[in-house]
Protein backbone atom coordinates (compact mmCIF):
# COMPACT_ATOMS: atom_id res chain seq x y z
CA UNK A 1 0.00 0.00 0.00
CA UNK A 2 0.90 3.47 -1.01
CA UNK A 3 1.03 6.17 1.65
CA UNK A 4 1.35 9.97 0.86
CA UNK A 5 4.46 11.59 2.80
CA UNK A 6 1.58 14.56 3.48
CA UNK A 7 -0.96 11.71 5.30
CA UNK A 8 2.06 10.64 7.28
CA UNK A 9 3.28 14.09 8.82
CA UNK A 10 -0.64 14.34 9.38
CA UNK A 11 -0.48 11.54 11.68
CA UNK A 12 2.61 11.91 13.30
CA UNK A 13 1.54 15.68 14.03
CA UNK A 14 -2.29 14.94 15.39
CA UNK A 15 -1.96 11.84 17.11
CA UNK A 16 -4.78 10.67 18.10
CA UNK A 17 -5.72 10.15 21.83
CA UNK A 18 -8.05 7.79 23.97
CA UNK A 19 -10.16 5.23 22.25
CA UNK A 20 -9.49 7.22 19.27
CA UNK A 21 -5.46 6.13 18.87
CA UNK A 22 -4.50 3.23 17.26
CA UNK A 23 -1.35 2.42 19.13
CA UNK A 24 0.19 -0.85 19.79
CA UNK A 25 0.15 -0.19 23.80
CA UNK A 26 -2.03 -1.57 25.92
CA UNK A 27 -5.60 -0.66 26.19
CA UNK A 28 -6.46 -2.18 29.00
CA UNK A 29 -3.74 -3.13 31.11
CA UNK A 30 -3.47 -2.40 34.37
CA UNK A 31 -0.40 -1.84 37.33
CA UNK A 32 0.00 -4.67 39.85
CA UNK A 33 3.01 -4.50 42.27
CA UNK A 34 4.54 -7.99 43.45
CA UNK A 35 7.05 -7.49 46.18
CA UNK A 36 9.27 -3.91 45.50
CA UNK A 37 8.66 -4.76 41.34
CA UNK A 38 5.95 -3.28 39.16
CA UNK A 39 4.27 -5.24 36.36
CA UNK A 40 2.15 -4.06 33.41
CA UNK A 41 -0.28 -6.16 31.68
CA UNK A 42 -2.63 -8.80 32.39
CA UNK A 43 -2.97 -12.12 34.45
CA UNK A 44 -4.13 -15.62 33.54
CA UNK A 45 -5.58 -17.10 36.82
CA UNK A 46 -6.35 -20.90 35.64
CA UNK A 47 -7.93 -24.31 37.36
CA UNK A 48 -5.69 -27.68 36.85
CA UNK A 49 -7.11 -30.90 37.44
CA UNK A 50 -5.10 -32.56 40.21
CA UNK A 51 -4.73 -36.00 38.29
CA UNK A 52 -3.34 -35.47 35.22
CA UNK A 53 -2.74 -31.96 35.52
CA UNK A 54 -4.56 -30.33 32.46
CA UNK A 55 -5.78 -27.05 32.33
CA UNK A 56 -9.71 -27.44 32.95
CA UNK A 57 -10.75 -23.43 33.02
CA UNK A 58 -8.95 -20.48 32.45
CA UNK A 59 -9.66 -16.83 33.32
CA UNK A 60 -8.00 -13.70 32.14
CA UNK A 61 -7.94 -10.24 34.48
CA UNK A 62 -6.01 -7.22 34.11
CA UNK A 63 -2.98 -7.26 36.27
CA UNK A 64 -4.51 -5.27 39.15
CA UNK A 65 -7.61 -8.00 39.82
CA UNK A 66 -6.51 -9.10 43.58
CA UNK A 67 -6.41 -13.33 42.90
CA UNK A 68 -9.41 -13.62 45.44
CA UNK A 69 -12.06 -11.67 43.21
CA UNK A 70 -11.26 -14.79 40.74
CA UNK A 71 -13.36 -18.05 41.85
CA UNK A 72 -12.56 -20.99 39.11
CA UNK A 73 -13.96 -24.10 41.49
CA UNK A 74 -16.81 -25.40 41.03
CA UNK A 75 -19.08 -26.81 44.04
CA UNK A 76 -18.23 -30.09 45.26
CA UNK A 77 -14.60 -30.02 43.95
CA UNK A 78 -11.56 -29.53 46.25
CA UNK A 79 -9.75 -26.20 45.32
CA UNK A 80 -6.26 -25.88 46.91
CA UNK A 81 -5.11 -22.14 46.91
CA UNK A 82 -2.14 -20.29 48.02
CA UNK A 83 -2.24 -17.11 50.17
CA UNK A 84 -3.42 -14.85 47.60
CA UNK A 85 -6.84 -16.24 47.82
CA UNK A 86 -6.74 -16.48 52.23
CA UNK A 87 -10.12 -15.15 53.37
CA UNK A 88 -12.05 -15.50 50.21
CA UNK A 89 -15.22 -17.86 49.59
CA UNK A 90 -14.99 -20.61 47.44
CA UNK A 91 -17.59 -22.16 45.52
CA UNK A 92 -15.94 -25.50 46.02
CA UNK A 93 -14.05 -27.38 49.70
CA UNK A 94 -11.55 -24.38 50.16
CA UNK A 95 -8.33 -25.76 50.92
CA UNK A 96 -6.45 -22.34 51.36
CA UNK A 97 -3.15 -21.65 52.01
CA UNK A 98 -2.99 -19.40 56.00
CA UNK A 99 -1.57 -16.20 55.73
CA UNK A 100 -0.02 -14.24 58.71
CA UNK A 101 -2.04 -10.85 59.76
CA UNK A 102 -0.81 -8.14 61.47
CA UNK A 103 -0.28 -9.02 64.86
CA UNK A 104 -1.33 -12.74 64.53
CA UNK A 105 1.97 -14.81 63.47
CA UNK A 106 1.46 -18.55 61.93
CA UNK A 107 1.89 -21.15 64.20
CA UNK A 108 4.18 -24.17 63.52
CA UNK A 109 0.83 -26.15 62.83
CA UNK A 110 0.05 -23.48 60.32
CA UNK A 111 3.39 -23.61 58.28
CA UNK A 112 3.13 -27.52 58.36
CA UNK A 113 -0.36 -27.30 56.71
CA UNK A 114 1.16 -24.44 54.28
CA UNK A 115 4.07 -26.90 53.62
CA UNK A 116 1.62 -30.00 52.60
CA UNK A 117 -1.12 -27.56 50.69
CA UNK A 118 2.14 -26.20 48.77
CA UNK A 119 3.32 -29.95 47.74
CA UNK A 120 0.30 -30.90 46.63
CA UNK A 121 -0.10 -27.47 44.59
CA UNK A 122 3.28 -27.68 42.91
CA UNK A 123 2.13 -29.73 39.80
CA UNK A 124 -0.25 -26.98 39.08
CA UNK A 125 2.05 -24.23 38.73
CA UNK A 126 3.88 -26.34 35.72
CA UNK A 127 1.17 -24.66 33.36
CA UNK A 128 2.77 -21.33 34.11
CA UNK A 129 6.33 -22.79 33.61
CA UNK A 130 5.68 -24.59 29.83
CA UNK A 131 3.61 -21.51 29.41
CA UNK A 132 6.49 -19.05 29.93
CA UNK A 133 9.68 -21.24 29.16
CA UNK A 134 8.57 -23.27 26.37
CA UNK A 135 5.26 -21.71 24.73
CA UNK A 136 7.65 -18.36 25.43
CA UNK A 137 3.88 -16.80 25.78
CA UNK A 138 4.46 -14.65 28.73
CA UNK A 139 4.40 -11.69 27.13
CA UNK A 140 1.43 -10.57 24.94
CA UNK A 141 1.43 -8.49 21.85
CA UNK A 142 -2.18 -7.65 21.78
CA UNK A 143 -3.79 -5.19 23.66
CA UNK A 144 -7.50 -5.60 25.07
CA UNK A 145 -8.64 -8.21 27.93
CA UNK A 146 -10.58 -10.05 25.27
CA UNK A 147 -7.75 -10.70 23.05
CA UNK A 148 -5.58 -11.61 25.56
CA UNK A 149 -7.93 -14.15 26.97
CA UNK A 150 -8.55 -15.59 22.80
CA UNK A 151 -5.03 -15.52 23.11
CA UNK A 152 -4.61 -17.47 26.39
CA UNK A 153 -7.08 -19.73 25.62
CA UNK A 154 -5.47 -21.00 22.39
CA UNK A 155 -2.44 -21.22 24.97
CA UNK A 156 -4.54 -23.10 27.57
CA UNK A 157 -5.13 -25.76 24.77
CA UNK A 158 -1.52 -26.29 22.88
CA UNK A 159 -0.48 -27.00 26.76
CA UNK A 160 -2.96 -29.61 27.33
CA UNK A 161 -2.06 -31.07 23.97
CA UNK A 162 1.56 -30.95 25.17
CA UNK A 163 1.11 -32.55 28.39
CA UNK A 164 -1.22 -35.14 26.81
CA UNK A 165 2.06 -36.04 24.69
CA UNK A 166 4.10 -36.24 28.11
CA UNK A 167 1.48 -38.18 29.68
CA UNK A 168 1.41 -40.59 26.80
CA UNK A 169 5.18 -40.88 26.68
CA UNK A 170 5.09 -41.39 30.51
CA UNK A 171 2.23 -44.34 29.58
CA UNK A 172 -0.24 -42.77 32.21
CA UNK A 173 -2.79 -42.74 29.30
Amino acid sequence: MFIPAAELRGIQNNKPRGSEARTRRSKDGTWAKKGEELHFGYKLHENVDKKYGLIRAIETTTASVHDSQVDLSRAGETIYRDKGYFGSPARGRSVTMRRATRGHTLSSLDKRRNLKIAKIRAPGERPFAVIKNVFKAAHVLVTTVRRVHVKMIFTAIAYNLYQLGTLRRAGVI
